[in-house]
């Protein structure tokens, strides 16, 4: 355990996600209590200039200090309480990365987002080069997260800029599944005990629709992309799918969608009937995800299919006329090693989808001290490491780009989740959604709408509660909660 001192500071929160990013197996102290090892922090203020000294001590010798300041002249209030955190964050930084020896390539960030750091750096009309310095300096990001941060940055930007504040994203929650993965946090009520509330729950939806297409029209907005996700939104029956379809046609003015995305999701509820719904109603793009492409892990991870069905499906669609189709994986599943994540690679290269989404599953538990390293932890971490590499080589092998990244946080080095497609394929909803410069309303159980005030560089939320029941109940309630954010905003 690692005793942890701030003095002349409280910014525990800060200090605590960078620590994070190391291990977990740290304490807040106020005395030099009975730790062996000790991180003393210390802010210290004098002629205009703040400085941060970071200090590390094992059996109470110093072994490890670290510095960095800077000067608060000509600056506002609020600029100095940003660089006195970064200053923070930077000296500690450099003292557990020389205590740990451990590969965090994204430096001092811990937000799940730092591409957006990027865009804001190119709207202020800074150069590449120049971008490159400010974050290798300020953030301690390695070159090659650097390099993939900037490749992402400027294709989205096709799709993200000139911003329209009439134009939304939206967002249809179907939260139903026929059974929950081990290791989902999604709104996912398993068939079994929630199957029977399915028409309930598309007829509570509709009547959200409804509200909500009222809001839009009476505020303008125009609908830009629309994304069915879950949940798995295939756990519908192909009619329930069908009336649902036809009431946001009708309900909503989808003349000018540039993209309809359906999470087809699981194979074990994907049939050619629910296919030709979709197709008839113009969806553009459907994700068929496997997660893993190994029969052993599938059953471990709570899948009712095999790899075949997920083939079988997948062919199923493109005899239909899919020409858009994504395919998610998770990297770091339950007892998988390289060569299951290259198998799993193999067998989606012979498919060729649009786009390969890559996640990397958080690793609950995070390193000790070096010399008390939990060896099964660290071979987890340096194997995920290379099972990042290798989707990266096999996505380029495909002719797929990296386009959207956003990461995980609580895990070992912050590791990040990329969306690839071949060109022209990008996912529209995807880039607006994790770069946050357009609103997302969204509708359903557990969905959570964002409104995007550009000009403010601010962000509100709204959530619709999870739970399927309380939801069909309440439904009025969760169109209210959006009509007064937004009138609220309206002058």
């Amino acid at each position: 355990m690692l005793g942890v001192k701030l003095q002349g500071h409280d910014y525990k929160y800060e200090v605590a996600e960078l620590l994070k990013l190391f291990t977990t197996q740290f304490k807040f102290i106020n005395s030099n209590d009975e730790f062996e090892k000790i991180l003393i922090n210390e802010v210290i203020i004098k002629d205009k200039q703040i400085e941060s000294i970071t200090k590390f001590y094992e059996n109470k010798e110093l072994k490890i200090c670290k510095s960095e300041s800077f000067d608060t002249n000509l600056i506002n209030k609020e600029d100095i309480k940003k660089g006195t955190k970064t200053i923070i964050k930077r000296s500690i930084f450099n003292v557990l990365d020389e205590l740990f020896k451990t590969y965090v390539p994204w430096g001092i960030l811990t937000g799940i987002r730092p591409v957006k750091i990027v865009h804001n750096l190119l709207d202020q009309d800074l150069s590449e080069e120049d971008i490159r310095e400010n974050l290798k300096n300020n953030y301690l990001i390695k070159d090659e997260k650097i390099d993939l941060a900037l490749d992402i940055a400027k294709r989205e930007r096709v799709f993200i800029y000139p911003i329209d504040k009439n134009k939304i994203s939206l967002y249809v929650s179907i939260p139903f599944c026929p059974t929950r993965c081990v290791y989902c946090s999604f709104p996912a009520n398993p068939m079994k005990q929630f199957g029977h509330l399915r028409d309930k729950y598309v007829k509570a939806l509709i009547k959200e629709i409804k509200g909500l297409a009222k809001l839009l029209k009476d505020t303008n907005k125009d609908i830009e992309t629309l994304y069915i996700g879950g949940g798995t939104p295939t756990a519908l029956e192909a009619n329930q799918l069908d009336v649902l379809i036809k009431a946001l046609f009708e309900e909503l003015d989808l003349s000018n969608i540039k993209e309809f995305t359906v999470e087809a999701g699981r194979p074990d509820t994907i049939t050619k009937e629910k296919l030709e719904v979709m197709k008839k109603h113009n969806v553009t793009r459907i994700s068929i995800n496997p997660q893993t492409m190994n029969n052993e892990t599938l059953a471990k991870i709570g899948r009712d299919h095999n790899v075949d069905d997920i083939i079988n499906c997948f062919k199923m669609a493109r005899d239909l006329g899919f020409d858009n189709i994504n395919m998610d994986i998770i990297l770091g599943l339950v007892d998988e090693d390289l060569e299951m994540v290259r198998n799993t690679l193999e067998k989606i290269k012979e498919l060729s989808p649009e786009s390969l989404t890559v996640h990397t599953l958080a690793i609950k538990r995070a390193s000790t001290l070096k010399e008390n390293l939990d060896k099964y932890e660290l071979t987890r971490y340096e194997e995920m490491i290379k099972m990042i590499d290798l989707s990266m080589e096999y996505a380029k092998d495909m002719g797929l780009n990296p386009y959207y990244m956003y990461r995980q946080k609580h895990m070992l080095g912050n590791l990040e989740n990329i969306g690839y497609a071949k060109e022209g394929f990008e996912c529209i909803y995807n880039i607006q959604i994790m770069e946050e410069k357009q609103s997302n309303l969204a509708v359903g159980a557990g969905a959570i709408s964002k409104y995007v005030y550009v000009d403010e560089d601010r962000i509100e939320r709204t959530d619709n509660v999870k739970n399927v029941e309380q939801y069909i109940d309440r439904v009025d309630e969760m169109i209210e909660r959006k009509v007064k954010e937004v009138y609220k905003n309206v002058n």
